[in-house]
């Protein structure tokens, strides 16, 4: 049995792969309601729930996991981290997919990379008056803490549970996109000029989280852009490409 740790479209994609290969069992994990109904288009194989520690432990016991398949978000650092250690002392096979970073290929002078959020803040706080969020609901939380004095337009998926913690954050209609990407460079374009944005934040999400059309947008609008850089970490076997996924499945 193999276990899928999800919440991308990445996860999905696999899922897809293995759905056609034969002889193949797995489970995937995902940790939101939003998430199981999307992978329920994709697979009726789902576990619902956070698994810390020693309830991945656990679930790896009781179900005969052979091998794991991290395709978390990168940023869920903390999944990762859990993941690769319940393989090692479960003795099983651990595999990270990892989306290619893009940083290198970025043509564009008015950026600033950093690596956390309170770094982008401290920015956020010199620069922009009107501040685009591009970096969905999760730590929502510490940007509005963060800046001070400033109009945050925060762009989030449309669900009552999300926009609701916006809700609770202290934003309103007037601060909330609620919308579900990943966006073309043209709706990224249209949004920061509809809001007049005058400052991005976004995260290093890779192809899949359209991150080069947020960057391009701003480039084209001569608007600075915030890249919060992914958290380094020693996944040790990492793969970038699905089909070779398959090849060591197969």
């Amino acid at each position: 049995m193999i276990l899928i740790l999800g919440g991308t479209s990445d996860s999905l994609a696999i899922c897809d792969m293995i759905n056609e290969l034969e002889n193949q069992s797995y489970v995937l994990s995902v940790t939101t309601e939003y998430g199981k109904e999307l992978a329920q288009k994709h697979t009726n194989n789902i576990v619902l729930g956070k698994l810390g520690k020693e309830e991945m432990l656990r679930f790896i016991k009781d179900n005969y996991i052979a091998r794991i398949i991290d395709a978390t978000h990168p940023y869920a650092v903390e999944v990762s981290k859990n993941a690769i250690t319940c393989a090692k002392l479960s003795n099983i096979e651990y595999i990270r997919f990892e989306r290619k970073s893009l940083i290198e290929e970025i043509n564009y002078d008015n950026k600033f990379i950093v690596d956390t959020i309170e770094e982008a803040c401290k920015i956020a706080n010199k620069i922009g008056k009107n501040i685009f969020i591009g970096t969905g609901s999760k730590n929502l939380n510490r940007f509005v803490e963060g800046i001070s004095n400033k109009n945050l337009v925060v762009r989030v998926l449309p669900t009552s549970e999300v926009i609701l913690s916006c809700e609770k954050l202290g934003l309103n209609a007037d601060n909330i996109v609620a919308m579900k990407g990943p966006f073309s460079q043209c709706i990224n374009e249209e949004t920061y000029k509809h809001y007049d944005v005058d400052l991005v934040i976004t995260k290093e999400s890779g192809v899949a989280g359209g991150f080069l059309e947020k960057v391009n947008a701003c480039k084209n609008l001569n608007i600075p852009v915030v890249i919060i850089k992914r958290e380094s970490i020693n996944y040790e076997n990492v793969i970038n490409d699905i089909n070779k996924i398959k090849d060591i499945i197969v």
